[in-house]
């Protein structure tokens, strides 16, 4: 944990050190509240001298090493989600479907920068069978070692858009940027792509130079892997019709929305990409539901 507030018993609190806070001052409340130990970066003065600690040089570097020992002990198969929007709701639809293969782990909530993607890691269970990780930036050169530290088998990019356009001089730079969620690869691995974006073409030369040969897409374009053919749209959800990989399928899914069906056909692609059976897969999505303050509907009661 990195939030004394939210320190469970038996958790390992580490000490970061932010922009308005400094971890280290918070580590006797978090032993307080139930942690094992501490990972800090100097031993603040009113700490007893039998706290269990460790103290490192740096704690972020500390728990990016905790990431890595994490991910290294996994035997599992890991995914990784990025794209300008659509991230977290993608995310979220992956792990149910990969959930009916085995167990599986996933950051929780929008956990994907520099800490929260380690801290995620960290988390993930020994005995995990499928891993599957959301990776954010605001600028170039973010993603990349977050990629070299899942190192994911399967990576997918929801989309590309004027996001953190501040950031960047045009949304090819953008494109640039996702594209680095490849670095962590290898060439046996498979990326799946919006055929319908703009900026499919640049994604795809990413991919290929970066040896990366197997390349999944999806959308409504003809020639997308996964291609939705009709979708019905409700408050409650959506029925989709789609065809990922010349197989004819039609499925449920509990989130409502064009975008929420389009997404969902990239999950079907990613668990192409494993080598799975779609169809096992697709039922799954029928009991997700809109994230709060991503789609979740809310009743207004007024005075």
């Amino acid at each position: 944990s990195i939030d004394s507030r939210k320190v469970e018993t038996g958790d390992l609190f580490v000490a970061l050190n932010g922009p308005n806070f400094d971890g280290n001052d918070f580590v006797a409340g978090a032993l307080n509240a139930g942690a094992a130990g501490a990972v800090v970066d100097r031993l603040p003065a009113s700490m007893a001298a039998d706290m269990p600690v460790v103290v490192v040089k740096d704690t972020l570097k500390g728990l990016q090493d905790l990431g890595a020992a994490g991910r290294s002990r996994c035997a599992g198969r890991i995914a990784a989600v990025t794209g300008s929007v659509g991230k977290t709701s993608t995310k979220e639809a992956l792990r149910a479907a990969l959930g009916a293969f085995g167990e599986t782990d996933a950051s929780q909530g929008n956990l994907n920068n520099h800490w929260g993607a380690p801290l995620s890691l960290a988390r993930m269970p020994r005995e995990t069978e499928f891993g599957v990780f959301e990776l954010g930036m605001n600028h170039a050169g973010e993603i990349a070692p977050l990629s070299k530290l899942v190192r994911p088998e399967v990576s997918v990019i929801t989309t590309v858009e004027a996001v953190h356009i501040e950031f960047f001089k045009s949304v090819a730079e953008i494109a640039d940027a996702k594209a680095e969620i490849m670095d962590g690869m290898d060439a046996n691995g498979a990326v799946v792509l919006p055929r319908d974006n703009p900026h499919f073409d640049l994604l795809v030369e990413h991919a290929k130079r970066r040896g990366i040969a197997r390349i999944l897409s999806f959308g409504t374009d003809a020639s997308a892997d996964a291609r939705l053919i009709d979708c019905q749209v409700s408050p409650s959800g959506s029925r989709v019709v789609a065809e990922v990989l010349g197989q004819r399928i039609n499925y449920v899914l509990g989130m409502p929305g064009l975008h929420q069906a389009k997404n969902s056909l990239s999950v079907l692609a990613a668990i192409a990409a494993f080598d799975l059976d779609v169809k096992t897969a697709a039922p799954a999505l029928k009991d997700l539901r809109a994230l709060k303050g991503r789609g979740a509907r809310e009743r207004l009661v007024l005075p």
